[in-house]
């Protein structure tokens, strides 16, 4: 009874914050209320069962399996609820979603009971959440003569569960909501500083907008006013959800506009729809799809052209857009989902037909992507028991074959790794295809909400197939306060049970990891053909292709050791002319970017795409830093092309490091890491004895676009800057406003300086311990005129460092050095102007945890220029975070502004920047 009091007490707490009861998934507070539920005289009786039948969550918690037992005692009568009917029992265990309602539906539809057999054999019929134990059990069955469970399969066989659900509306209608103009992050939706809510959906659904009440009430007037039409948010002259596939902000889009996905279920909506004037970001739009959502590509407003066809444009350079129709906040459309059409009454307004391709329209039907891929696994099992091909029920897999044209290098991985397509067909670009999965990453600021899935897809163990999965604990890395206190032992637990590899040991066995998550699985992939995967936008490798995804894909991958997606478009990048002794490779990276938008008239050729970056020369650790901010230049992932012996330097740092995790004991009972180091000795013996050279292109490979980057034009340090104060709000807090470090006069005011996420490796470390020598020798001490946060990316970074020496030199110069023995209980919020050594991790650039000081004007190394992520606005000043090269964080903290040119030569006199040339031999076949 003390748990179910403690529970009452929670809830009392909610109602104060203006929620409902949290959902049940622990089987002791469940089996409290079911014992409530049996006394007809409880005074608790009426509220535990509203409990038990709305507010308890499906899958694999150990709520759901006290749930699953009872409603079979029930079915069998050795329960009686009145309340409760067996029809009724059957039916909260169809929403149940696998787990432990298919072993008790199997033991039913096994059972010696007709009746009650051909109850539970209709529901089994609708489910799709089964894995090789129930379709083992099944087949035994089946061939031990069991009727009911060949006609189950049958029914598999045939998808029954997929062709007998309703058809989609042929009209849907919306009413338009513009949450924001210019580009929207993921961040509005799902604030970084609100992930420790994620996993309590109401809860976080708070946050939606930045708390902003306002536009929160604006949205519910609107859907009051509208009842009997969806909310459709958009991004006016911008694209939707940049940044990151953030689950968490397309479940609070879903839960303030979308449709709930059971009436058992509390606070889980699905099909929301969402739309941006440049449509919505390839990750973003991928997390749409999981919860069978919609996401269109409005194009309102377009470039203004002249009569030879060129951009007319503006004094600055900038093009002139022009508004081909509205979508302001009210107006009502509709869309025709078969004529595939967007509609203003009876106005045509814009095709839609990439929003609803055959294989979105079956996620839409089946309320989600999971639905679909665990459907396709179950009927392919179902087919193969019967001894049968597999009949033609989903939207076959758009296979293009292009005879006599080459393959680019994402395209050679995709046809490696395809599972499921037309054997002996070769594919290219825009073709729809299942892929093995090598790596997974699950980091910890959406581990809880894959957990979720996992349980939910009643998954219990990592899929053969997955050469690693990793668990981090770099987004929570900052504070060690209660909220990770309370959440991240627990997810560790989770996931290191689930055969995942984990920064934690929850038996305490080695020290505590938080090391960034992509700098980990650059670690582990040690073969350029591995295709990963990874909870977070920066899961881009320098080795093989990473895809940044949602928690929930990120779960599908787990468990099923596959992804499905489209093979993506490339754009070739190549390199001419010498890099300047004093330029960083961060320079270049920026330097990229504005050179495109340059040759392009303006128009980002990289949205959406693969970039094949012909890096040659430039091993892995710092080719990261190219393939990291691709995020940033809104690629769907980027594939480096190497030189055979820089490639196997990058292999050998890999291995090596991993054999480092090894020797800690983070190593498993499968010997996962130990696989890995055998798997990187094997293909570094493949490349040196020629039998398998690095991966490149063919040299007749089709192209979407080729940009070559001059680096000859590359003569000063390169900043973005978010342009806080442009006119145009569309403008701001784009990651295109690339600006030379002469730009700002030598006068720009710098608050706070941050060197550290995942964009920097070892040799910016080292880099920055030279860089204080340096300044302490020509100036006769170091002062600091504005803090400087360093956070290393990697403990072993920080071991290498502390080996070489280069450690000793930063903490000789710091204010304040992290104690893993005493970590910060709270977050801090004022800065001194010293050097501050972190806890390796995200730190800063994460937002969730610490933030410079309201309006500040940050520099950093990291990634993120999105308003309100790294510092808050004040009343007076809006806070910017401007990115840019180690060496101009740390000489923009001693001067506590930005530097000249000749200030930033002298500091960074004698220190080898980069080894980076283009490289000289041929890296196509």
């Amino acid at each position: 009874m003390s748990i179910y009091n403690d529970y009452l007490k929670e809830i009392e707490v909610r109602k104060g914050q203006g929620l409902h009861p949290k959902p049940i998934d622990g089987s002791e507070l469940l089996n409290s209320i079911i014992s409530q539920i049996k006394d007809v005289n409880n005074e608790h009786r009426k509220e535990s069962l509203n409990f038990f039948i709305y507010n308890v969550l499906p899958g694999t918690t150990s709520a759901a399996g006290v749930k699953a037992k009872f409603l079979k005692e029930i079915i069998l009568g050795e329960s009686v609820v009145e309340e409760i009917t067996p029809t009724f029992a059957f039916e909260q265990l169809s929403h149940m979603k696998g787990g432990p309602s298919i072993e008790v539906l199997l033991d039913l539809a096994l059972g010696n009971d007709k009746a009650i057999a051909n109850e539970a054999a209709k529901v089994l019929k609708t489910q799709v959440f089964l894995y090789e134990a129930d379709t083992e059990r099944l087949e035994e069955a089946m061939k031990a003569g069991s009727a009911i469970a060949k006609d189950i399969i049958e029914s598999y066989a045939k998808a029954e569960f997929f062709t007998k659900l309703p058809e989609i509306e042929e009209e849907i209608e919306v009413v338009t909501y513009v949450a924001g103009v210019g580009d929207i992050s993921t961040d509005l939706l799902s604030p970084g500083a609100d992930a420790h809510s994620r996993s309590d959906r109401e809860l976080h659904g708070q946050s939606m907008f930045e708390h902003n009440k306002d536009m929160q009430n604006e949205l519910l007037a609107l859907q009051k006013q509208h009842p009997n039409k969806r909310v459709m948010l958009i991004a006016e002259k911008g694209t939707m959800g940049v940044g990151s596939s953030r689950m968490s902000g397309v479940n609070n889009v879903a839960l303030w506009t979308g449709i709930p996905s059971s009436p058992y279920v509390p606070f889980i909506n699905i099909a929301p729809v969402i739309a941006g004037t440049n449509g919505i970001a390839p990750i973003f739009l991928t997390t749409v799809g999981v919860t069978g959502g919609i996401g269109i590509d409005l194009k309102n407003w377009v470039k203004q052209k002249d009569e030879n066809g060129n951009t007319i444009v503006d004094e600055d350079g900038d093009p002139i857009l022009k508004e081909v129709y509205s979508v302001k906040t009210g107006t009502v459309l509709k869309i025709n989902t078969k004529e595939k059409k967007l509609y203003n009454g009876t106005q045509e307004l814009k095709d839609i037909s990439t929003a609803l391709t055959p294989q979105k329209m079956e996620f839409i039907k089946a309320g989600g992507s999971y639905a679909v891929v665990f459907g396709k696994k179950l009927q392919t099992f179902a087919c193969k028991a019967l001894g049968m091909d597999v009949p033609q029920v989903y939207a076959p897999s758009k296979e293009i074959s292009i005879e006599g044209q080459g393959l680019t290098a994402v395209e050679k991985i995709f046809n490696r790794n395809a599972v499921g397509n037309t054997p002996g067909v070769t594919l290219h670009a825009g073709s729809n295809t299942r892929v093995e999965v090598n790596i997974v990453g699950s980091q910890d600021t959406t581990g809880l909400m894959t957990s979720q899935e996992l349980e939910m897809m009643a998954a219990t163990v990592i899929s053969p197939i997955v050469d690693a999965g990793y668990q981090s604990g770099c987004h929570t890395a900052s504070v060690w306060d209660d909220k990770s206190k309370a959440n991240i032992p627990r997810l560790m637990k989770f996931m290191n049970d689930f055969g995942l590899i984990t920064g934690r040991d929850p038996k305490g066995k080695y020290h505590p990891m938080t090391d960034v998550i992509h700098k980990v699985l650059n670690d582990l992939a040690v073969d350029d053909w591995d295709v990963i995967i990874g909870g977070d936008s920066h899961t881009r490798m320098a080795k093989g292709v990473a895809f940044g995804a949602d928690s929930g894909t990120v779960a599908l991958a787990l468990a099923t050791g596959e992804a499905t997606m489209p093979i993506p478009q490339s754009v070739k990048v190549t390199f001419k002319g010498n890099m300047v002794p004093y330029m960083d490779f961060r320079d270049v990276v920026h330097a990229t970017q504005q050179q495109m938008l340059e040759q392009f008239d303006g128009e980002n050729v990289f949205q959406g795409r693969i970039i094949e970056v012909h890096i040659g020369t430039l091993t892995s650790d710092q080719a990261f830093t190219f393939t990291d901010w691709t995020a940033e230049m809104k690629a769907k992932a980027s594939i480096c092309i190497s030189e055979d012996e820089t490639l196997i330097e990058s292999l050998e740092i890999s291995r090596d490091r991993i054999q480092i995790m090894i020797d800690k004991g983070m190593d498993n009972e499968k010997q996962v890491l130990q696989g890995l180091v055998d798997k990187a000795n094997n293909r570094i013996a493949e490349l040196q004895s020629g039998s398998r050279s690095a991966l490149r292109p063919d040299a007749d490979a089709k192209y979407h676009a080729e940009v070559v980057i001059d680096l000859d034009k590359i003569v000063e340090p390169m900043i973005a800057d978010p342009d806080v104060n442009n006119e145009d709000v569309s403008k701001r807090y784009t990651h295109d406003n690339i600006q030379p470090l002469s730009f700002y006069g030598g006068t720009k005011k710098v608050d706070l300086g941050f060197v550290g996420s995942c964009m920097i490796h070892k040799g910016d470390m080292k880099i920055l311990a030279q860089m204080l020598k340096n300044i302490e020798a020509q100036q006769g001490e170091v002062v600091f005129n504005a803090p400087l946060v360093v956070a290393p990316p990697t403990y072993n970074i920080v071991d290498e460092l502390k080996a070489e020496g280069d450690w000793d030199v930063l903490a000789k110069y710091s204010g304040f050095v992290f104690d893993d023995d005493a970590p910060k209980a709270a977050a801090r919020t004022k800065y001194e102007n010293v050097l501050y050594l972190e806890r390796p991790g995200c730190n800063l650039c994460m937002g969730n945890q610490e933030k410079a000081e309201p309006g500040d004007t940050v520099m950093a190394t990291s990634t993120r220029l999105f308003q309100g992520r790294v510092v808050r606005d004040t009343n007076e000043k809006k806070g910017e975070s401007l990115l840019s090269s180690t060496p101009v964080v740390v000489l923009s903290s001693i001067l506590g502004r930005t530097p000249t040119i000749e200030e930033y030569q002298a500091a960074v006199e004698g220190i080898e920047l980069t080894k980076f040339k283009p490289s000289q031999k041929q890296l196509v076949m």
